[in-house]
């Protein structure tokens, strides 16, 4: 093997090839097999295989976050996620995971909570950008379009990695109830329901033996709920999840503990 490489080490140097020929060489030499392993360092370079590996870690990543999901009623759109707290020490009110991006558009997530921030503040900021410049609430579909395109532009970029996280985006406004789901690759798509996060899968099985046209908002919020009961590792409490709604009123808002409190009592 060594002399077959020391050949053709020789004949590069005494061959003025193009890129082309100097790859065929290279597989020649025994070099062109790489395994898709080889490839996970580099975010720009497709494996053999057709994977970008930086994504598909960014993937991993999101799969091992606190569960989060989504349900259009045909009256509004509710989003609902686990929070955990990880220390009795830790100020619960600083602890968030669903919030707004304006007035009618909110946002829950899957992953990592720092690169979740970013995406918060940019999402904002479209936002507000856009009801300065046409004094109106900007559309679902366009806020979606700006945290997507942010999303993709860091899978092709030098000197960064992929967004580990994947939103949930829901909103309410001329098109009527909207629910869409973004991932790391910046791929968006509107969605009846969804589920991010861990055991996403059977959350996702649940909500397609549960979910109907014309669920109304108030079971679209009790079908949320037990959804993420059915995978807790624990009691479920007002303190442990987070609920987010908009309605025909196109105004999103987190609910209460104890608004929480009472679905629950619903639920049980």
């Amino acid at each position: 093997m060594q002399t077959s490489l020391h050949f053709c080490c020789l004949s590069l140097k005494s061959t003025d090839c193009d890129q082309i020929q100097f790859l065929r060489l290279w597989q020649h030499c025994g070099r062109g097999s790489m395994t898709d392993s080889e490839y996970s360092f580099s975010l720009t370079t497709f494996a053999p295989s057709g994977k970008l590996l930086q994504i598909e870690y960014a993937l991993n990543r999101v799969a091992e976050g606190r569960p989060a999901l989504g349900i259009k009623a045909k009256n509004g759109v509710v989003l609902a996620t686990e929070k955990k707290v990880t220390s009795p020490l830790v100020d619960e009110k600083t602890l968030s995971k669903v919030e707004n991006l304006s007035e009618s558009v909110g946002m829950v997530y899957a992953g990592m909570p720092a690169d979740y921030r970013v995406l918060l503040r940019r999402g904002r900021k479209v936002a507000q950008q856009y009801y300065t410049t046409y004094r109106e609430l900007i559309p679902v579909s366009q806020i979606v379009r700006e945290e997507a395109a942010i999303m993709q532009e860091f899978t092709q970029s030098g000197g960064v990695r992929p967004f580990g996280v994947s939103l949930m985006i829901a909103g309410f406004d001329d098109s009527g109830p909207q629910l869409f789901q973004v991932d790391p690759s910046g791929t968006y798509f509107g969605w009846k329901a969804s589920a991010i996060g861990k055991n996403h899968v059977n959350a996702k099985s649940f909500l397609e033996k549960r979910y109907s046209e014309d669920i109304e908002l108030e079971d679209a919020i009790h079908t949320a709920i037990l959804t993420l009961k059915e995978g807790f590792e624990e009691a479920i409490t007002a303190d442990n999840i987070e609920i987010g709604i908009v309605g025909a009123d196109r105004k999103f808002r987190v609910l209460t503990p104890a608004e929480v409190q009472d679905y629950l009592g619903e639920v049980e």
